[in-house]
């Protein structure tokens, strides 16, 4: 009986311990723990500063110059991401763009880099500007550098993007903008 018990116990320790295992996703274990000095910044804007009326609905709405820094060797595209998580209906994404060439330092105040564009919640591909509705919003640019090539078409959806990023992203970075309708 007693040899029984020790089985029983011993059988459920493994259980518990393999399902602690299953139930860490080795991806996003594997991306949250890449370390990397890689950069993204604007001239245009500080981190955590107003982004400029040019670059939003209430100017000329186009996109604000970045310019990228130490990008992993082993890069073989970057992404880039820009959402609004403040919007009153959820996550609003501004603008999507993957399969960038790892050797891009900067996207231009205005131009679209070479790379594949993924729709926006807008419905369109291309850069959206921040327009909030209600009070001043954040908006994050994200980049990944991911060490694959993105087997996705033109007009992709962002949910599409990051489940194809998934495993593969090996450093990201991020700046925030922030805006207010006057």
């Amino acid at each position: 009986m007693k040899k029984v018990l020790t089985i029983l116990i011993l059988l459920l320790a493994i259980i518990v311990i393999a399902l602690f295992i299953i139930s860490k996703k080795p991806e996003v274990m594997k991306e949250s723990s890449v370390l990397s000095n890689m950069k993204i910044e604007s001239t245009a804007f500080q981190n955590n500063q107003s982004i400029p009326s040019l670059y939003t609905c209430d100017g000329a709405n186009i996109n604000p110059p970045l310019t990228f820094s130490d990008i992993p060797a082993g890069a073989k595209s970057l992404a880039l991401i820009m959402d609004d998580p403040d919007a009153p209906m959820g996550t609003w994404d501004h603008w999507i763009i993957f399969n960038i060439p790892p050797e891009t330092k900067e996207i231009k105040e205005g131009l679209v880099p070479e790379g594949v564009l993924g729709v926006t919640s807008f419905r369109k591909t291309g850069y959206g500007g921040p327009c909030p509705p209600d009070r001043e919003h954040r908006y994050f640019f994200k980049l990944y550098a991911l060490d694959t090539i993105l087997n996705l078409p033109e007009g992709s959806s962002k949910k599409e993007v990051e489940v194809a990023m998934s495993g593969h992203i090996i450093a990201q970075a991020e700046l925030v903008g922030k805006y207010n309708r006057k």
